[in-house]
């Protein structure tokens, strides 16, 4: 694992996904993440019944788990404990909460001036939304994200949880920003980020187009002047394209596609032309795309220089060469539920993560930190802990 945050003390407070998958970014680097859980344990951790569904192991690997009741003093005595040695302290709960808890911010920075702070909320902490529950769809939607990827006549909703987890990646990366600043004032900093503030961002083109030219950017704008395409070969596989604006791309394609009546049609002669018919231009390479099967596309377009994939099903990416090249699927060590895991997607230096740890279960380090903390009065690091276990 790398350890370029090697040092760094986190107390993960989080539940489902926003709060963990920042505390697993920043465990992913070599923090030391310590997550506290209820005594039920994170709900996520039963989504499909038992407690360690795939969703929970999705989000929380690389940390340790210890169960604490605030509502308990002798619990709370090891959360001060723990929150005086921390460098950072990530919950993702309703405004109001943490205060509730007595782990609001400012109770917490009286224990640690130098700590920074993360709060995660849905719609912010003010506001007239505060109050509202946000789950992933209702952050897509209401961000305008939704409005720019659906299309309006057949509307369905994306298969991946994308606003929790973009939320969760701007979290830590503001976490990484407050710890470099840290470093030079030797103060922390109370680092906020909503699901709506995150996904308007993620969104920033087509709001940026809406600025410039004063319309409202649709789902079909994007692909539209990309110029890409999903289109079906014969066996029913799909195979997506992308011929951007780039002028070789085209004359690869209509090489690729050997169909003189494509090159011929005055349509298609520009790009401009392409953007203009692109549905009609769409129903054309529907038709030549389907009398070969996926293979003989992707050859063609390989050797033309056109810029293609295939829609992989998850299946086929572990088994991709590219991916394997890579090394991007790693063995899960000690691995209480899957044995094999997507490594993180940064390197340094050319070193990539050869495996990760598995998620915790519940209170699994529970023992071992609390006797490290009763037994001194620093942060109970993984070595200690293993010691005293």
């Amino acid at each position: 694992m790398q350890s370029v945050l090697s040092g760094i003390r986190i107390v993960e407070q989080g539940t489902f996904i926003t709060g963990p998958c920042a505390g697993m970014m920043l465990a992913d680097l070599g923090a030391d993440v310590i997550k506290i859980e209820s005594p039920t344990g994170d709900p996520y951790r039963s989504y499909q019944g038992g407690q360690f569904s795939p969703h929970f192991q999705a989000y929380n690997r690389n940390k340790r788990s210890l169960v604490l009741d605030l509502h308990q003093t002798s619990d709370r005595d090891s959360f001060d404990a723990l929150i005086g040695k921390a460098d950072v302290y990530i919950q993702n709960f309703r405004p109001g909460t943490a205060e509730r808890l007595g782990a609001g911010v400012q109770r917490l920075h009286e224990l640690n001036p130098r700590l920074v702070y993360c709060s995660i909320s849905g719609f912010g902490s003010s506001g007239p939304y505060k109050d509202r529950p946000s789950y992933d769809s209702v952050a897509q939607a209401l961000s305008g994200f939704l409005s720019v990827v659906v299309d309006r006549d057949r509307p369905r909703f994306l298969g991946p949880a994308l606003a929790d987890a973009i939320t969760g990646i701007y979290a830590a990366f503001g976490v990484l920003g407050a710890l470099l600043e840290r470093s030079r004032t030797g103060r922390g900093r109370h680092v906020e980020i909503s699901m709506l503030e995150a996904m308007a961002h993620f969104a920033i083109e087509p709001f940026a187009a809406f600025f410039a030219l004063n319309e409202v950017p649709t789902s079909s704008d994007r692909p539209r002047l990309a110029q890409a395409y999903i289109l079906r070969t014969k066996g029913e596989e799909l195979i997506a394209i992308h011929l951007s604006s780039i002028e070789k791309f085209w004359q690869g394609l209509v090489t690729a596609l050997d169909s003189e009546r494509l090159s011929n049609d005055e349509r298609f002669r520009t790009r401009q032309g392409r953007i203009d018919h692109y549905e009609a231009l769409g129903a054309e390479l529907d038709a030549l795309f389907s009398r070969h099967p996926l293979q003989h596309w992707a050859e063609a377009l390989e050797r033309n220089d056109v810029p293609f994939a295939p829609i992989n099903r998850i299946d086929q990416v572990v088994e991709d060469p590219q991916v394997r090249h890579l090394g991007l699927i790693v063995p899960v060590a000690s691995a209480n539920g899957g044995k094999h895991a997507v490594r993180p997607a940064v390197q340094f230096d050319g070193v990539k993560w050869q495996e990760v740890r598995s998620a915790p279960l519940l209170n699994e380090h529970g023992a071992a930190i609390r006797k490290a903390l009763a037994a001194s009065e620093g942060w109970p690091d993984a070595a200690e802990v293993s010691a005293l276990a």
